[in-house]
């Protein structure tokens, strides 16, 4: 039976988070080093950036330039509070290595292909969905060259919540029943999914970022699966539909 099989980009299909946090353990080393000797502690440091920078994705979505603004701020917030005068050359520094971020190398989780093949190969309908700049995601997909799987299937959405996904669904006429949301993050992919009456498939990280752990508080009305590994997740659906007796038993 065919399925709408939506998928998250980043750290579901391919690598995104370590190379966040490589450049805040960067960020971090020079923080200590500018500030040594005021008793700043490394962790103080990491908590003020995230809490920067998820109160920036709060308020307006996933704009590329919150991960720089957050080592700014984060750079202003200790300037002031331990009266370090501020200065325009590491404000920039800092800028850049914040950017510097999405100029890394794309790289898909292990059996990214291997799964969309599978899936393409049974039938079913593949779509992507992924929060972020088109410009920086589009570079993403073009490199890892997923349109030969989704095709004109992509929906890139500043904001990835509730009403995002009920708006792909409406305009794109889903049947919910038939419809799955496969992604990593419980906040923008597994909730909406859930909220919306669809599917859903949460891929487990080995680290996460604190602005995706939320509690689940919606009742699947149709299968919630958790797995580890993408090459899981065409046999997972398969025997969910057999379950259903939407498939032959053997």
């Amino acid at each position: 039976m065919k399925q709408s099989i939506l998928f998250d980009l980043d750290d579901t299909l391919i690598y995104c988070n370590k190379y966040f946090y490589f450049v805040i353990d960067q960020f971090t080393d020079l923080m200590s080093d500018w500030f040594r000797g005021h008793g700043v502690q490394p962790k103080e440091i990491r908590d003020k950036q995230t809490e920067i920078d998820i109160a920036g994705v709060h308020v307006s979505g996933f704009q590329s330039d919150h991960f720089p603004q957050s080592f700014i701020g984060t750079y202003r917030y200790f300037s002031d509070l331990l009266g370090r005068k501020a200065s325009p050359v590491e404000e920039d520094l800092l800028w850049k290595l914040g950017r510097s971020v999405y100029e890394h190398a794309v790289e898909p989780y292990p059996h990214m292909e291997e799964t969309l093949d599978e899936l393409a190969s049974r039938g079913h309908e593949l779509h992507l969905y992924t929060g972020g700049e088109m410009l920086i995601q589009q570079r993403k997909i073009n490199d890892m060259k997923l349109e030969r799987y989704f095709g004109p299937r992509i929906y890139v959405r500043s904001k990835k919540n509730v009403e995002a996904m009920e708006a792909i669904l409406r305009e794109g006429n889903f049947d919910r029943k038939s419809t799955w949301m496969i992604g990593n993050s419980i906040r923008t992919d597994i909730v909406p999914a859930l909220s919306t009456g669809i599917h859903a498939i949460h891929m487990k990280t080995d680290t996460e970022w604190a602005y995706n752990i939320i509690g689940i508080d919606v009742e699947p009305k149709g299968a919630f699966i958790t797995l580890d590994q993408l090459r899981d997740v065409p046999v997972s659906i398969y025997d969910y539909l057999k379950q259903l007796g939407q498939l032959p038993s053997n």
